[in-house]
Order: C-alpha cells, then structure tokens, then sequence
C-alpha cells in the first residue's frame, strides 16, 4: 500500500525513535462531501404496561417432517423483571397436538402487556402409533403479544428449538424458563428478532425469512444441531444409556448439574457450554438425515456466528452498537455503515462525505449520536471529528468538529457526563469535547510527559482517561481535568484498553501476545500479562462483557479469546474460559480490529483484512449500550 505523505512522515519519525506502527498504518483513496442536514431525534416515553387479550393463530409440531400427536402445548409470556421473575403460562389448561401435529391458540389469552414477548413450548407426544415420548421438548419464539394476528402460523421443530436456544441463550434456563431485566426489553426482543432472521417461523427451516441477503447463512450449523435433537425426538427405545436420547443427555450434561430429561433442556445445556463434547454430539447428529444442508465434519465448537459483507466496508475499524441494537461501523476507507440488530443494512450505500477520512476511532453517546475520528489525507481535511445522528446525518456540520487542537485523531471514547475525549495520535495530545463540540481541554489539547504516538482510550468510573502508547509499553491514567497524570510501565504496544465494574484496566498488547491487567490505582495486577496459554495473537480489541469476562479480538488469529473476569475465584482472574485455541476458529476472523457486546449478548468484531462483520450468537453476557464508561448488565 502506498502510504500517504502525513503518514509517511510520522513513520520517519518513529522510524528514528525506534518504534512501530503495525498495524495503524494505512492507505487512502479520494472522495466527495454530501450536504447533510440537522435533525435532532426526540426520546419516545415508555409507556406503562397494561394487561392485553391475546389473538388466536395456529401451530404445527413436528420431528423432523413427522408430525408429533398428543403433543401438550402451553404458551409463555417471558419473564420481565429480572433473573427471580417467572415467565407467565397464558393458557389455563396446555392443548393437545391433533393427529396432524396441530393445534389452535384461542384467542384472550391474557398478555400481561402488549409487549410481552411470546414463546411456546411442546413437551410429550409420539410419532404417527409409536409410544409415548416423553424426551421431547420443543420451543419456539413467537414475538410481543401485539404483533399476533388470526393470520399467523408457525410450526414447532428441531430447527426452531435450536435456533432459538442460541439467540436465547443469555435469556434462558433450565425448564425453558425465559426472562429478562426489567430495564432490558430491547435485549429481549432483539434476540427474539435474531432468531427470526435464523429460523422461517411458519415452515421450520433455516435461515428465516428475514436473514440478511449480505450474511453468510449459518444454516448447515442449525440443521445438525436440529439433526441432533431429530434422534432423540423420532426414537421409540426411551432414554435408556445407549439410546439416542440417552447418549444425548450424557453427552450434554455438564459439570455440577443434572443431566437433562428432555431436548430443551439438553440443546440449552449445549449453547451454555458449547465446547463440551462437540466430536461426541457431532457423531450423533450424522445418525439423522431429517435436515439439510448439514456440517461436513466436526466444528470446533458450537457455537453460532454469522459474517456480513455490505458492500461499502472499507477497512473496517471501530464499532459501536446504540440502545437500539444497530450497530455501527467506520471505516478506514471514507464510509460508515449501520446495521440493524440483525444484521441488516441500513445504508445500502453507506455513509459519505461529511469529512470522513481515514477513519480508526468510533463512539456513540446518549442520544445515539455517532463520534468517529478522521485522519486528514488530501484532498479531504480531516483533523476532524464527524457525528451523525441516528438517520446518519451530520449534527456537526460538513466538516465535523475540528477545533482543540485535533491532531491525526485516532481514539476515542464518550464519559458518562456526555464529554468525548480523542487521542491525537499526531502530536500525543488528547482533546475533549462537549457535546456541541466544544474544546474543554483548551486550543491545543491535554497532554502529559508519557504520552507517545497514542491510538487507545477507555474512561474509567472517576471520569479518567487511561490512554495507551501505540509504540511503547506505557499506559498513561490522566485526570478528568487534564492536570494530572500517572505513567504505567506494564504493557508492549498497549492497542486496546477496555475498563471492567469494578474500575480494573484491561490491556491488549499487541506486540506481546497478551493480555495486563491493571488496578484503578495504577498499581500492576499481572505483571508478565494473561496469555491464555499461547492462544493469545496480536490482540487489537478488547471488550467486558455484563459479567465481568474479558473478550479478545486476535488481529492475527481466526477465534475468540475469553479471559476469566477480575471477580472470577475459579479459574482464577485473567485465565482462559474459552477452549484451546479460542472460541469459534470455524469463522476465520481476519484482523479483528474493535469488538462490541450488546444488550442480547451478541459479540460483533470488525475483520479489517476481509472488509467484514462477525456476529457471534448469544455468546456474551448483554452489556447496556451504548457503553459510556463503565460497563453495565442492562
């Protein structure tokens, strides 16, 4: 790549001080501004819950393309008031599955709201005059109480139960019991969202559809899994040891618990611990044939992931997602894009002008406006910082905000109190900005002794900024006035930063293949870093997810690492919760540059090398977002 002038002048610089820049370096192209306009969204009140009759619909329970007679169904209302908050049984008395595998919810049944998210389960039944099998449970979501109509039809199967385990996963439990926070609504009906767009709600197959026609469909995973279950659910030898519903619940039952007695519980026991004996549960899927296509081999673990390609991503760097679900993306390459939670485009072309260049650093604050951080590469200016509302268009103007000294800005991250602070990678300043853009740091920005070619920033609990040196092993701690500064020599090209609840500061080293871990105080937790026995790979992204883990972007690896949190007391803090060598090499992350958990428990990461997005399924804890400083179970 060629590099452009102000880079190749910062690369002599570095190249005499003795430092590196892999792997911000990189190249650029022209493009044009667009005229934006200046709407500013108004927040819609929540409205109070009130009690809603249910309308009637029809369903069909299958095993495979059997249909499953004397099936006992009964329909949920979810959870809504946290982890001890029951889900509601609508129906008085369960109905029973015809000889057809059918049945008809009547309606007024009682929602407890209009919004109330639906889901039904059917538990027992046979095939056509076998016996009784009482192994079988299977589920499917059906979306809030309101959207229901006389219309609508779904069928119950291996598919859906799976699909919808995974997107659950972070909302469901032994039992099918499912639940959500009271202040998590939208992590509830986002995922509920996402397993439509896995699973065709009215025919049972995989991808639904709603899936994303830019998404690389994740339906050969779903359908062993749904073949999986499919041996258990068409067995008539009961649940002894060696039958396929007993080999399944061996297989599926993890350390500490009960083994399951059912499917649901079985495949809810698989996304919760899916790298638990995945050849053995691999070899049993290949003993059905109900649902193609199917994987070809043995996956390294379970879980479910999706990539996204839009056409428009450019050297996908930061993410961000907003406290709708979307998640946004800058790129490199002059261009944004938004996409919804699942996974769809927002922008069939993106996002253009309004300054944006050379684009490494994203941030979006309360009000759902996006903050991304514009290098200059003529003939676009840059030095900028541009924000969009959530329509996509500039509330700062066709050029961004560019005063406070703006430098090569790189970083960037959003306090509690509103204010963004960006790291100037250009002349080792940090520049605040209020919400309308203006300086608080002063014309030239912050700046301290140790700060060197900065590219990283995470704002912890007290309103510091903790910056990491590109080049050096120095993470800087700086007041949130600007006036004071601590320099801590514990890291080797500190890339990422990410800051946990109880105010400890996550280091991704990117030229020393692990992970540090430092206290508020500036004090060293681990000193010779957590490496995830040799997993770890030039790590540029790190997240925390609502429980505390830390989650690991490997720029040079295709997985996920997973690091035990600072509260963790078995294993220890900073050690490995992910398999050897990570979670999920089956998707082949491509330079993972930024990472981003949102209030599902979906993780997406950037691949810059492959111009891409990965969504894994319900893998994380939800996290509140957008993320403006500590991070917070929603």
């Amino acid at each position: 790549m060629k590099l452009t002038s102000p880079h190749l002048r910062i690369l002599l610089f570095a190249v005499l001080i003795g430092t590196t820049l892999a792997p911000l370096l990189g190249c650029g192209s022209g493009g044009t501004l667009s005229t934006p306009t200046n709407p500013t969204p108004t927040p819609t009140p929540t409205p109070t819950p009130t009690p809603t009759a249910g309308a009637t619909f029809n369903g069909k329970v299958f095993a495979g393309t059997l249909p499953i007679v004397g099936a006992s169904v009964q329909i949920y209302a979810a959870g809504a008031a946290g982890p001890t908050s029951a889900p509601t049984a609508l129906l008085s008395s369960p109905l029973t599955t015809d000889a057809n595998g059918a049945f008809t919810i009547p309606a007024g049944y009682p929602c407890p709201a209009a919004t109330s998210q639906l889901y039904v389960i059917a538990r027992g039944g046979k095939i056509a005059a076998g016996s009784t099998n009482s192994s079988i449970a299977l589920f499917t979501a059906i979306g809030a109480c309101s959207q229901l109509t006389a219309s609508s039809q779904f069928v119950i199967n291996e598919v859906t139960t799976a699909a919808a385990a995974w997107a659950l996963s972070q909302f469901i439990s032994t039992g099918g019991q499912i639940r959500a926070s009271a202040t998590n609504a939208i992590g509830l009906a986002n995922a509920i969202a996402t397993f439509g767009s896995l699973a065709n709600l009215s025919t049972g197959t995989s991808p639904g559809a709603a899936f994303p026609s830019i998404g690389s469909s994740p339906a050969a995973r779903i359908n062993s899994l749904a073949n999986l279950l499919n041996a258990c659910t068409t067995s008539t030898s009961g649940s002894g040891a060696a039958t396929p519903c007993g080999q399944l619940f061996t297989a599926t039952t993890v350390s500490g618990s009960s083994a399951p007695t059912d499917t649901l519980d079985a495949v809810i026991n698989l996304v919760h611990h899916p790298a638990a004996s995945v050849a053995a549960l691999y070899a049993q899927s290949t003993a059905s044939t109900a649902f193609t296509p199917v994987l070809a081999r043995t996956p390294s673990d379970w879980t479910l992931f999706v990539t996204f390609k839009d056409g428009v991503m450019n050297y996908p760097s930061a993410l961000g997602v907003d406290s709708t679900g979307s998640v946004w993306v800058a790129s490199y390459f002059k261009a944004a894009s938004k996409f919804s939670p699942t996974g769809q485009p927002i922008f069939p072309n993106g996002i253009t002008g309004n300054n944006l260049s050379d684009s490494y650093g994203l941030a979006i604050d309360a009000k759902d406006n996006v903050w991304i951080t514009n290098e200059p590469e003529p003939p676009v200016a840059g030095n900028s910082v541009t924000v969009l509302n959530s329509n996509g268009q500039s509330i700062a103007g066709t050029t961004g905000f560019t005063q406070g000294g703006l430098n090569f800005p790189v970083g960037i991250a959003i306090d509690p109190a509103g204010s963004t602070w960006v790291v100037d990678y250009g002349n080792a300043h940090v520049t605040v900005l209020s919400s309308t853009g203006t300086p608080l740091s002063g014309t030239a920005g912050y700046t301290a002794p140790s700060l060197a070619f900065p590219v990283a920033v995470a704002i912890d609990g007290n309103h510091n900024a903790w910056i990491g040196d590109q080049n050096d092993g120095v993470v800087t701690r700086l007041s949130a006035d600007g006036k004071s500064s601590l320099a801590i020599s514990c890291c080797n090209g500190p890339n990422g930063l990410a800051i946990d609840q109880l105010g400890n500061v996550w280091v991704a080293n990117f030229f020393a293949d692990n992970v540090s871990e430092l206290r508020s105080d500036g004090s060293i937790i681990s000193a010779g870093g957590y490496t995830s026995n040799g997993a770890i790979n030039h790590p540029q992204a790190v997240a925390v997810d609502g429980s505390g883990n830390i989650w690991i972007g490997n720029y040079r690896a295709a997985y996920l690492t997973e690091l035990a949190g600072a509260a963790s007391t078995s294993p220890a803090p900073g050690q490995p919760l992910s398999p050897s060598p990570g979670w999920a090499p089956d998707a082949k992350l491509f330079g993972a540059f930024a990472i981003a958990i949102d209030a599902s428990g979906n993780i997406w990461v950037t691949n810059s090398n492959s111009n891409s997005l990965t969504e894994f399924i319900g893998l994380a804890t939800p996290v509140k977002t957008p993320l403006l400083g500590l991070p917070q179970a929603p």
